[in-house]
């Protein structure tokens, strides 16, 4: 339930992302912890207990995998050292293309039918290949560099994504 969202700080928790992962016993499951400053996530939280990772973002000083700093993954430009590429949300160079990237999505099924299922049908012919069922660990892997470049995802609630926001 809510309490207090017009508060200048709220916690928002998620105590378990991925329930279905869960309930199944495939440990990619996870807690999203997020507290909000007049509405803007300033800190977040992926707790990762199977496999004791926790990543730790906080804004203004980036993020975190068991207390050491971690980037999402990136080149190093050209040979002439120039940046090349697009803006990520992070305010940093994302360098490669999509066409390059592999996409993580909960399932596919999530998309509705018609323009949200053909604008995702669409991302995965644009990708070099579509994973499916990481839930929130998806996330942090794309926070850590860890081979996943992007997550793409439908119907998410408040308490999916304040979390990954820092």
């Amino acid at each position: 339930g809510s309490v207090r969202t017009t508060a200048r700080y709220v916690w928002v928790l998620d105590p378990i992302d991925g329930t279905k992962s869960f309930i199944t016993g495939k440990p990619l499951f996870g807690t999203l912890i997020a507290l909000l400053e007049d509405g803007i996530p300033i800190i977040g939280i992926i707790d990762q207990c199977v496999l004791k990772e926790r990543w730790v973002g906080v804004v203004g000083e980036g993020t975190t995998l068991n207390g050491v700093k971690v980037t999402t993954a990136s080149g190093n430009g050209d040979e002439e050292g120039n940046e090349r590429g697009i803006r990520s949300g992070g305010g940093g160079i994302c360098r490669k293309e999509l066409k390059e990237s592999m996409m993580y999505a909960t399932t596919p099924h999530m998309f509705h039918p018609g323009e949200e299922e053909e604008k995702f049908r669409r991302m995965c012919q644009a990708v070099k290949r579509p994973l499916y069922g990481a839930d929130c660990y998806a996330y942090a892997l794309v926070a850590s560099g860890f081979g996943a470049d992007l997550v793409v995802e439908a119907d998410l609630g408040l308490y999916d994504y304040c979390a990954l926001v820092p």
